[in-house]
C-alpha cells in the first residue's frame, strides 16, 4: 500500500469512527434509484453482484430482502463494513466482505453487476481513472452491467473534506467507451440528512 493509499484509508477510517450514518452527506436511508435500476435488469437471484465503496449503505441489505444471494461489497474502511455487518447481524455471514481501496483490489471472480455511488468521483488524476477503468473491464462479465453514479456538473466540487472529479453523461461514456456501451444515464437531486441538495448523475452500462 502506498503512502497515497495509507492517506485515504486514514481519512475514512476517521470518518466512520467519529460520524454517525446521518453525519455524512451520502447517506441514504433507502437506496431507490438503485433498486430500481438493478431490478429492471432481471437479474438471476444468484447473480454476482458487488457494491463498490458500499460499506455505508443499506443497499446489500435491501438486496438480501429481494432475494439476492450471491452479494459482495467492497470499501477502504473496515469501520465502515463493520457498521453495515452489525446492522445485519446474522445475514452479514451472507455476504463477501472486502477491505481495500478500490485502487488495489484483484477481483478473484467476475461479476455481473458492478454498482458503485459516489466512489468513482473521488478519483481525479488520470492514471487512477485509468487504473479504475481496467479494474473494472476485468471484473464485470461479458454481457454484465455497471451502474456508475457520481456527482454531475451541477453537484458539489468537494465531498469529506476532498476534491471530487463532475460528470456529465457523455464525459463517462467516453471514459467507458472501449469496454462498456451506455445503456441509460439521468440526473438525480439527492437530499442529505442535513436538508441540504446534491445533483448526482447515474448512468448504467452493459459490458461488450
Amino acid at each position: 500500500m502506498t503512502e497515497t493509499d495509507n492517506k485515504r484509508k486514514e481519512h475514512w477510517e476517521n470518518v466512520y469512527d467519529t460520524k454517525g450514518d446521518r453525519e455524512v452527506s451520502w447517506y441514504q436511508e433507502a437506496p431507490t434509484t438503485s433498486l430500481d435500476l438493478i431490478g429492471s435488469l432481471n437479474l438471476n437471484k444468484d447473480a454476482s453482484i458487488i457494491d463498490i465503496g458500499g460499506g455505508n449503505s443499506n443497499l446489500t441489505g435491501e438486496l438480501l430482502k429481494k432475494g439476492y444471494t450471491n452479494l459482495s461489497v467492497l470499501d477502504i474502511s473496515t469501520k465502515s463494513l463493520e457498521r453495515t455487518k452489525a446492522k445485519l447481524g446474522q445475514d452479514a455471514g451472507k455476504v463477501d466482505w472486502v477491505v481495500s481501496d478500490i485502487l488495489d483490489f484483484k477481483s478473484k471472480q467476475q461479476y455481473d453487476l458492478w454498482h458503485d455511488r459516489a466512489t468513482f468521483h473521488f478519483l481525479t488524476s488520470g492514471n487512477d481513472i485509468a487504473k479504475y477503468v481496467d479494474i473494472v473491464n476485468h471484473a464485470v462479465k461479458k454481457g454484465g452491467y455497471m451502474i456508475i453514479a457520481t456527482f454531475s456538473t451541477s453537484g458539489p466540487t468537494k465531498c469529506s473534506g476532498l476534491d471530487i472529479t463532475q460528470y456529465t453523461k457523455e464525459k463517462l461514456k467516453v471514459i467507458f467507451n472501449k469496454g462498456f456501451e451506455l445503456i441509460k444515464a439521468f440526473e438525480e437531486v439527492h437530499h442529505t440528512p442535513f436538508n441540504t441538495n446534491q445533483n448526482f448523475i447515474y448512468t448504467l452500462f452493459k459490458k461488450l
